[in-house]
């Protein structure tokens, strides 16, 4: 499950698009981060999901996840939320925004996924069109974009990187498989630990062990309680794993107690409101266990 809400992507400019292919480490003059320097979330901190609106953090948290274009919250571990697999909607009235689909089709075309008909492939719940990871010269251009948006992570001050959407291939039509995800993802590693960020599994648990081969160095998951999951995200990752579960129609809380249960003493666990809003809202919801 993908949260409602998220910030539009914009930023790093038309810049960014000359370095598809591009997988540098280090600027000019500047020494690579070493594998010492990308330090994970600290296990079982308080935590906060505030991917659609960044606001006041709540006390205790320590640990939070907000959108790449909104700024890190001073004193805590910030990771930087980069919907790296599928485009961002475009809001209307808004100025063209990288990231979003009208930047991609004037941009970069072709690293949008088209069936055989020429067709966009969508993901219809989100109204997002799929990135095309299926070879890698269009792997390599996607990482040279999207590593950019990392890159800006970093600069800003973020630690850690959550990239949304691993599990676009299960909605591609049978367009792209789990290999090309992985593939993809050993690139947004690579440029993630050279800008000296920890990098998560977001979700998938089809991903197996993959993930965490791929260099992968924590787990972020989305109503593990409520999908019965949690299970899955320790065994590969240990105590190194955040769920989120949302109170919704469908019965949150009950998935929020079951994820506290199974792994609320050893893990960060929220329970947050379906549009993830800020205080003040009325749908707003908050609580850690």
């Amino acid at each position: 499950m993908a949260t409602l809400l998220r910030h539009l992507i914009s930023g790093v400019g038309a810049a960014s698009v000359a370095l598809a292919g591009s997988l540098a480490l280090a600027t000019p003059g500047e020494a690579a981060p070493t594998a010492a320097s990308v330090v994970p979330p600290p296990a079982n901190a308080t935590f906060d999901y505030q991917i659609g609106e960044a606001y006041r953090l709540p006390t205790g948290v320590t640990v939070v996840s907000r959108d790449r274009t909104d700024a890190p919250a001073p004193g805590a571990y910030n990771i930087c939320y980069v919907n790296a697999f599928q485009t961002q909607p475009e809001e209307k009235g808004a100025p063209l925004a990288e990231g979003t689909i009208g930047w991609w089709r004037k941009n970069q075309p072709g690293l949008l996924l088209k069936d055989a008909r020429g067709r966009e492939v969508v993901d219809e719940e989100w109204d997002e069109v799929l990135l095309d990871t299926s070879t890698a010269a269009k792997r390599s251009a996607l990482a040279g974009i999207v590593g950019g948006w990392i890159t800006g992570c970093a600069t800003s001050g973020f630690k850690a990187i959550e990239p949304d959407n691993i599990d676009s291939y299960q909605r591609s039509k049978k367009l792209l498989s789990k290999t090309d995800a992985i593939a993809y993802l050993q690139l947004l590693v690579s440029r993630a630990h050279a800008a000296g960020l920890a990098i998560a599994q977001k979700n998938t648990t089809e991903l197996g062990s993959a993930g965490k081969t791929a260099g992968l160095d924590f787990a972020i998951a989305e109503e593990c309680g409520a999908e019965d999951e949690c299970g899955y995200y320790t065994r590969v990752y240990g105590d190194r794993v955040i769920d989120i579960e949302y109170e919704d129609k469908d019965g949150g809380r009950e998935g929020f107690a079951t994820a506290c249960a199974a792994i609320g003493a050893r893990t960060s666990v929220v329970l947050r409101d379906e549009d993830v809003t800020a205080p003040g809202s009325r749908s707003y919801v908050y609580k850690a266990c």
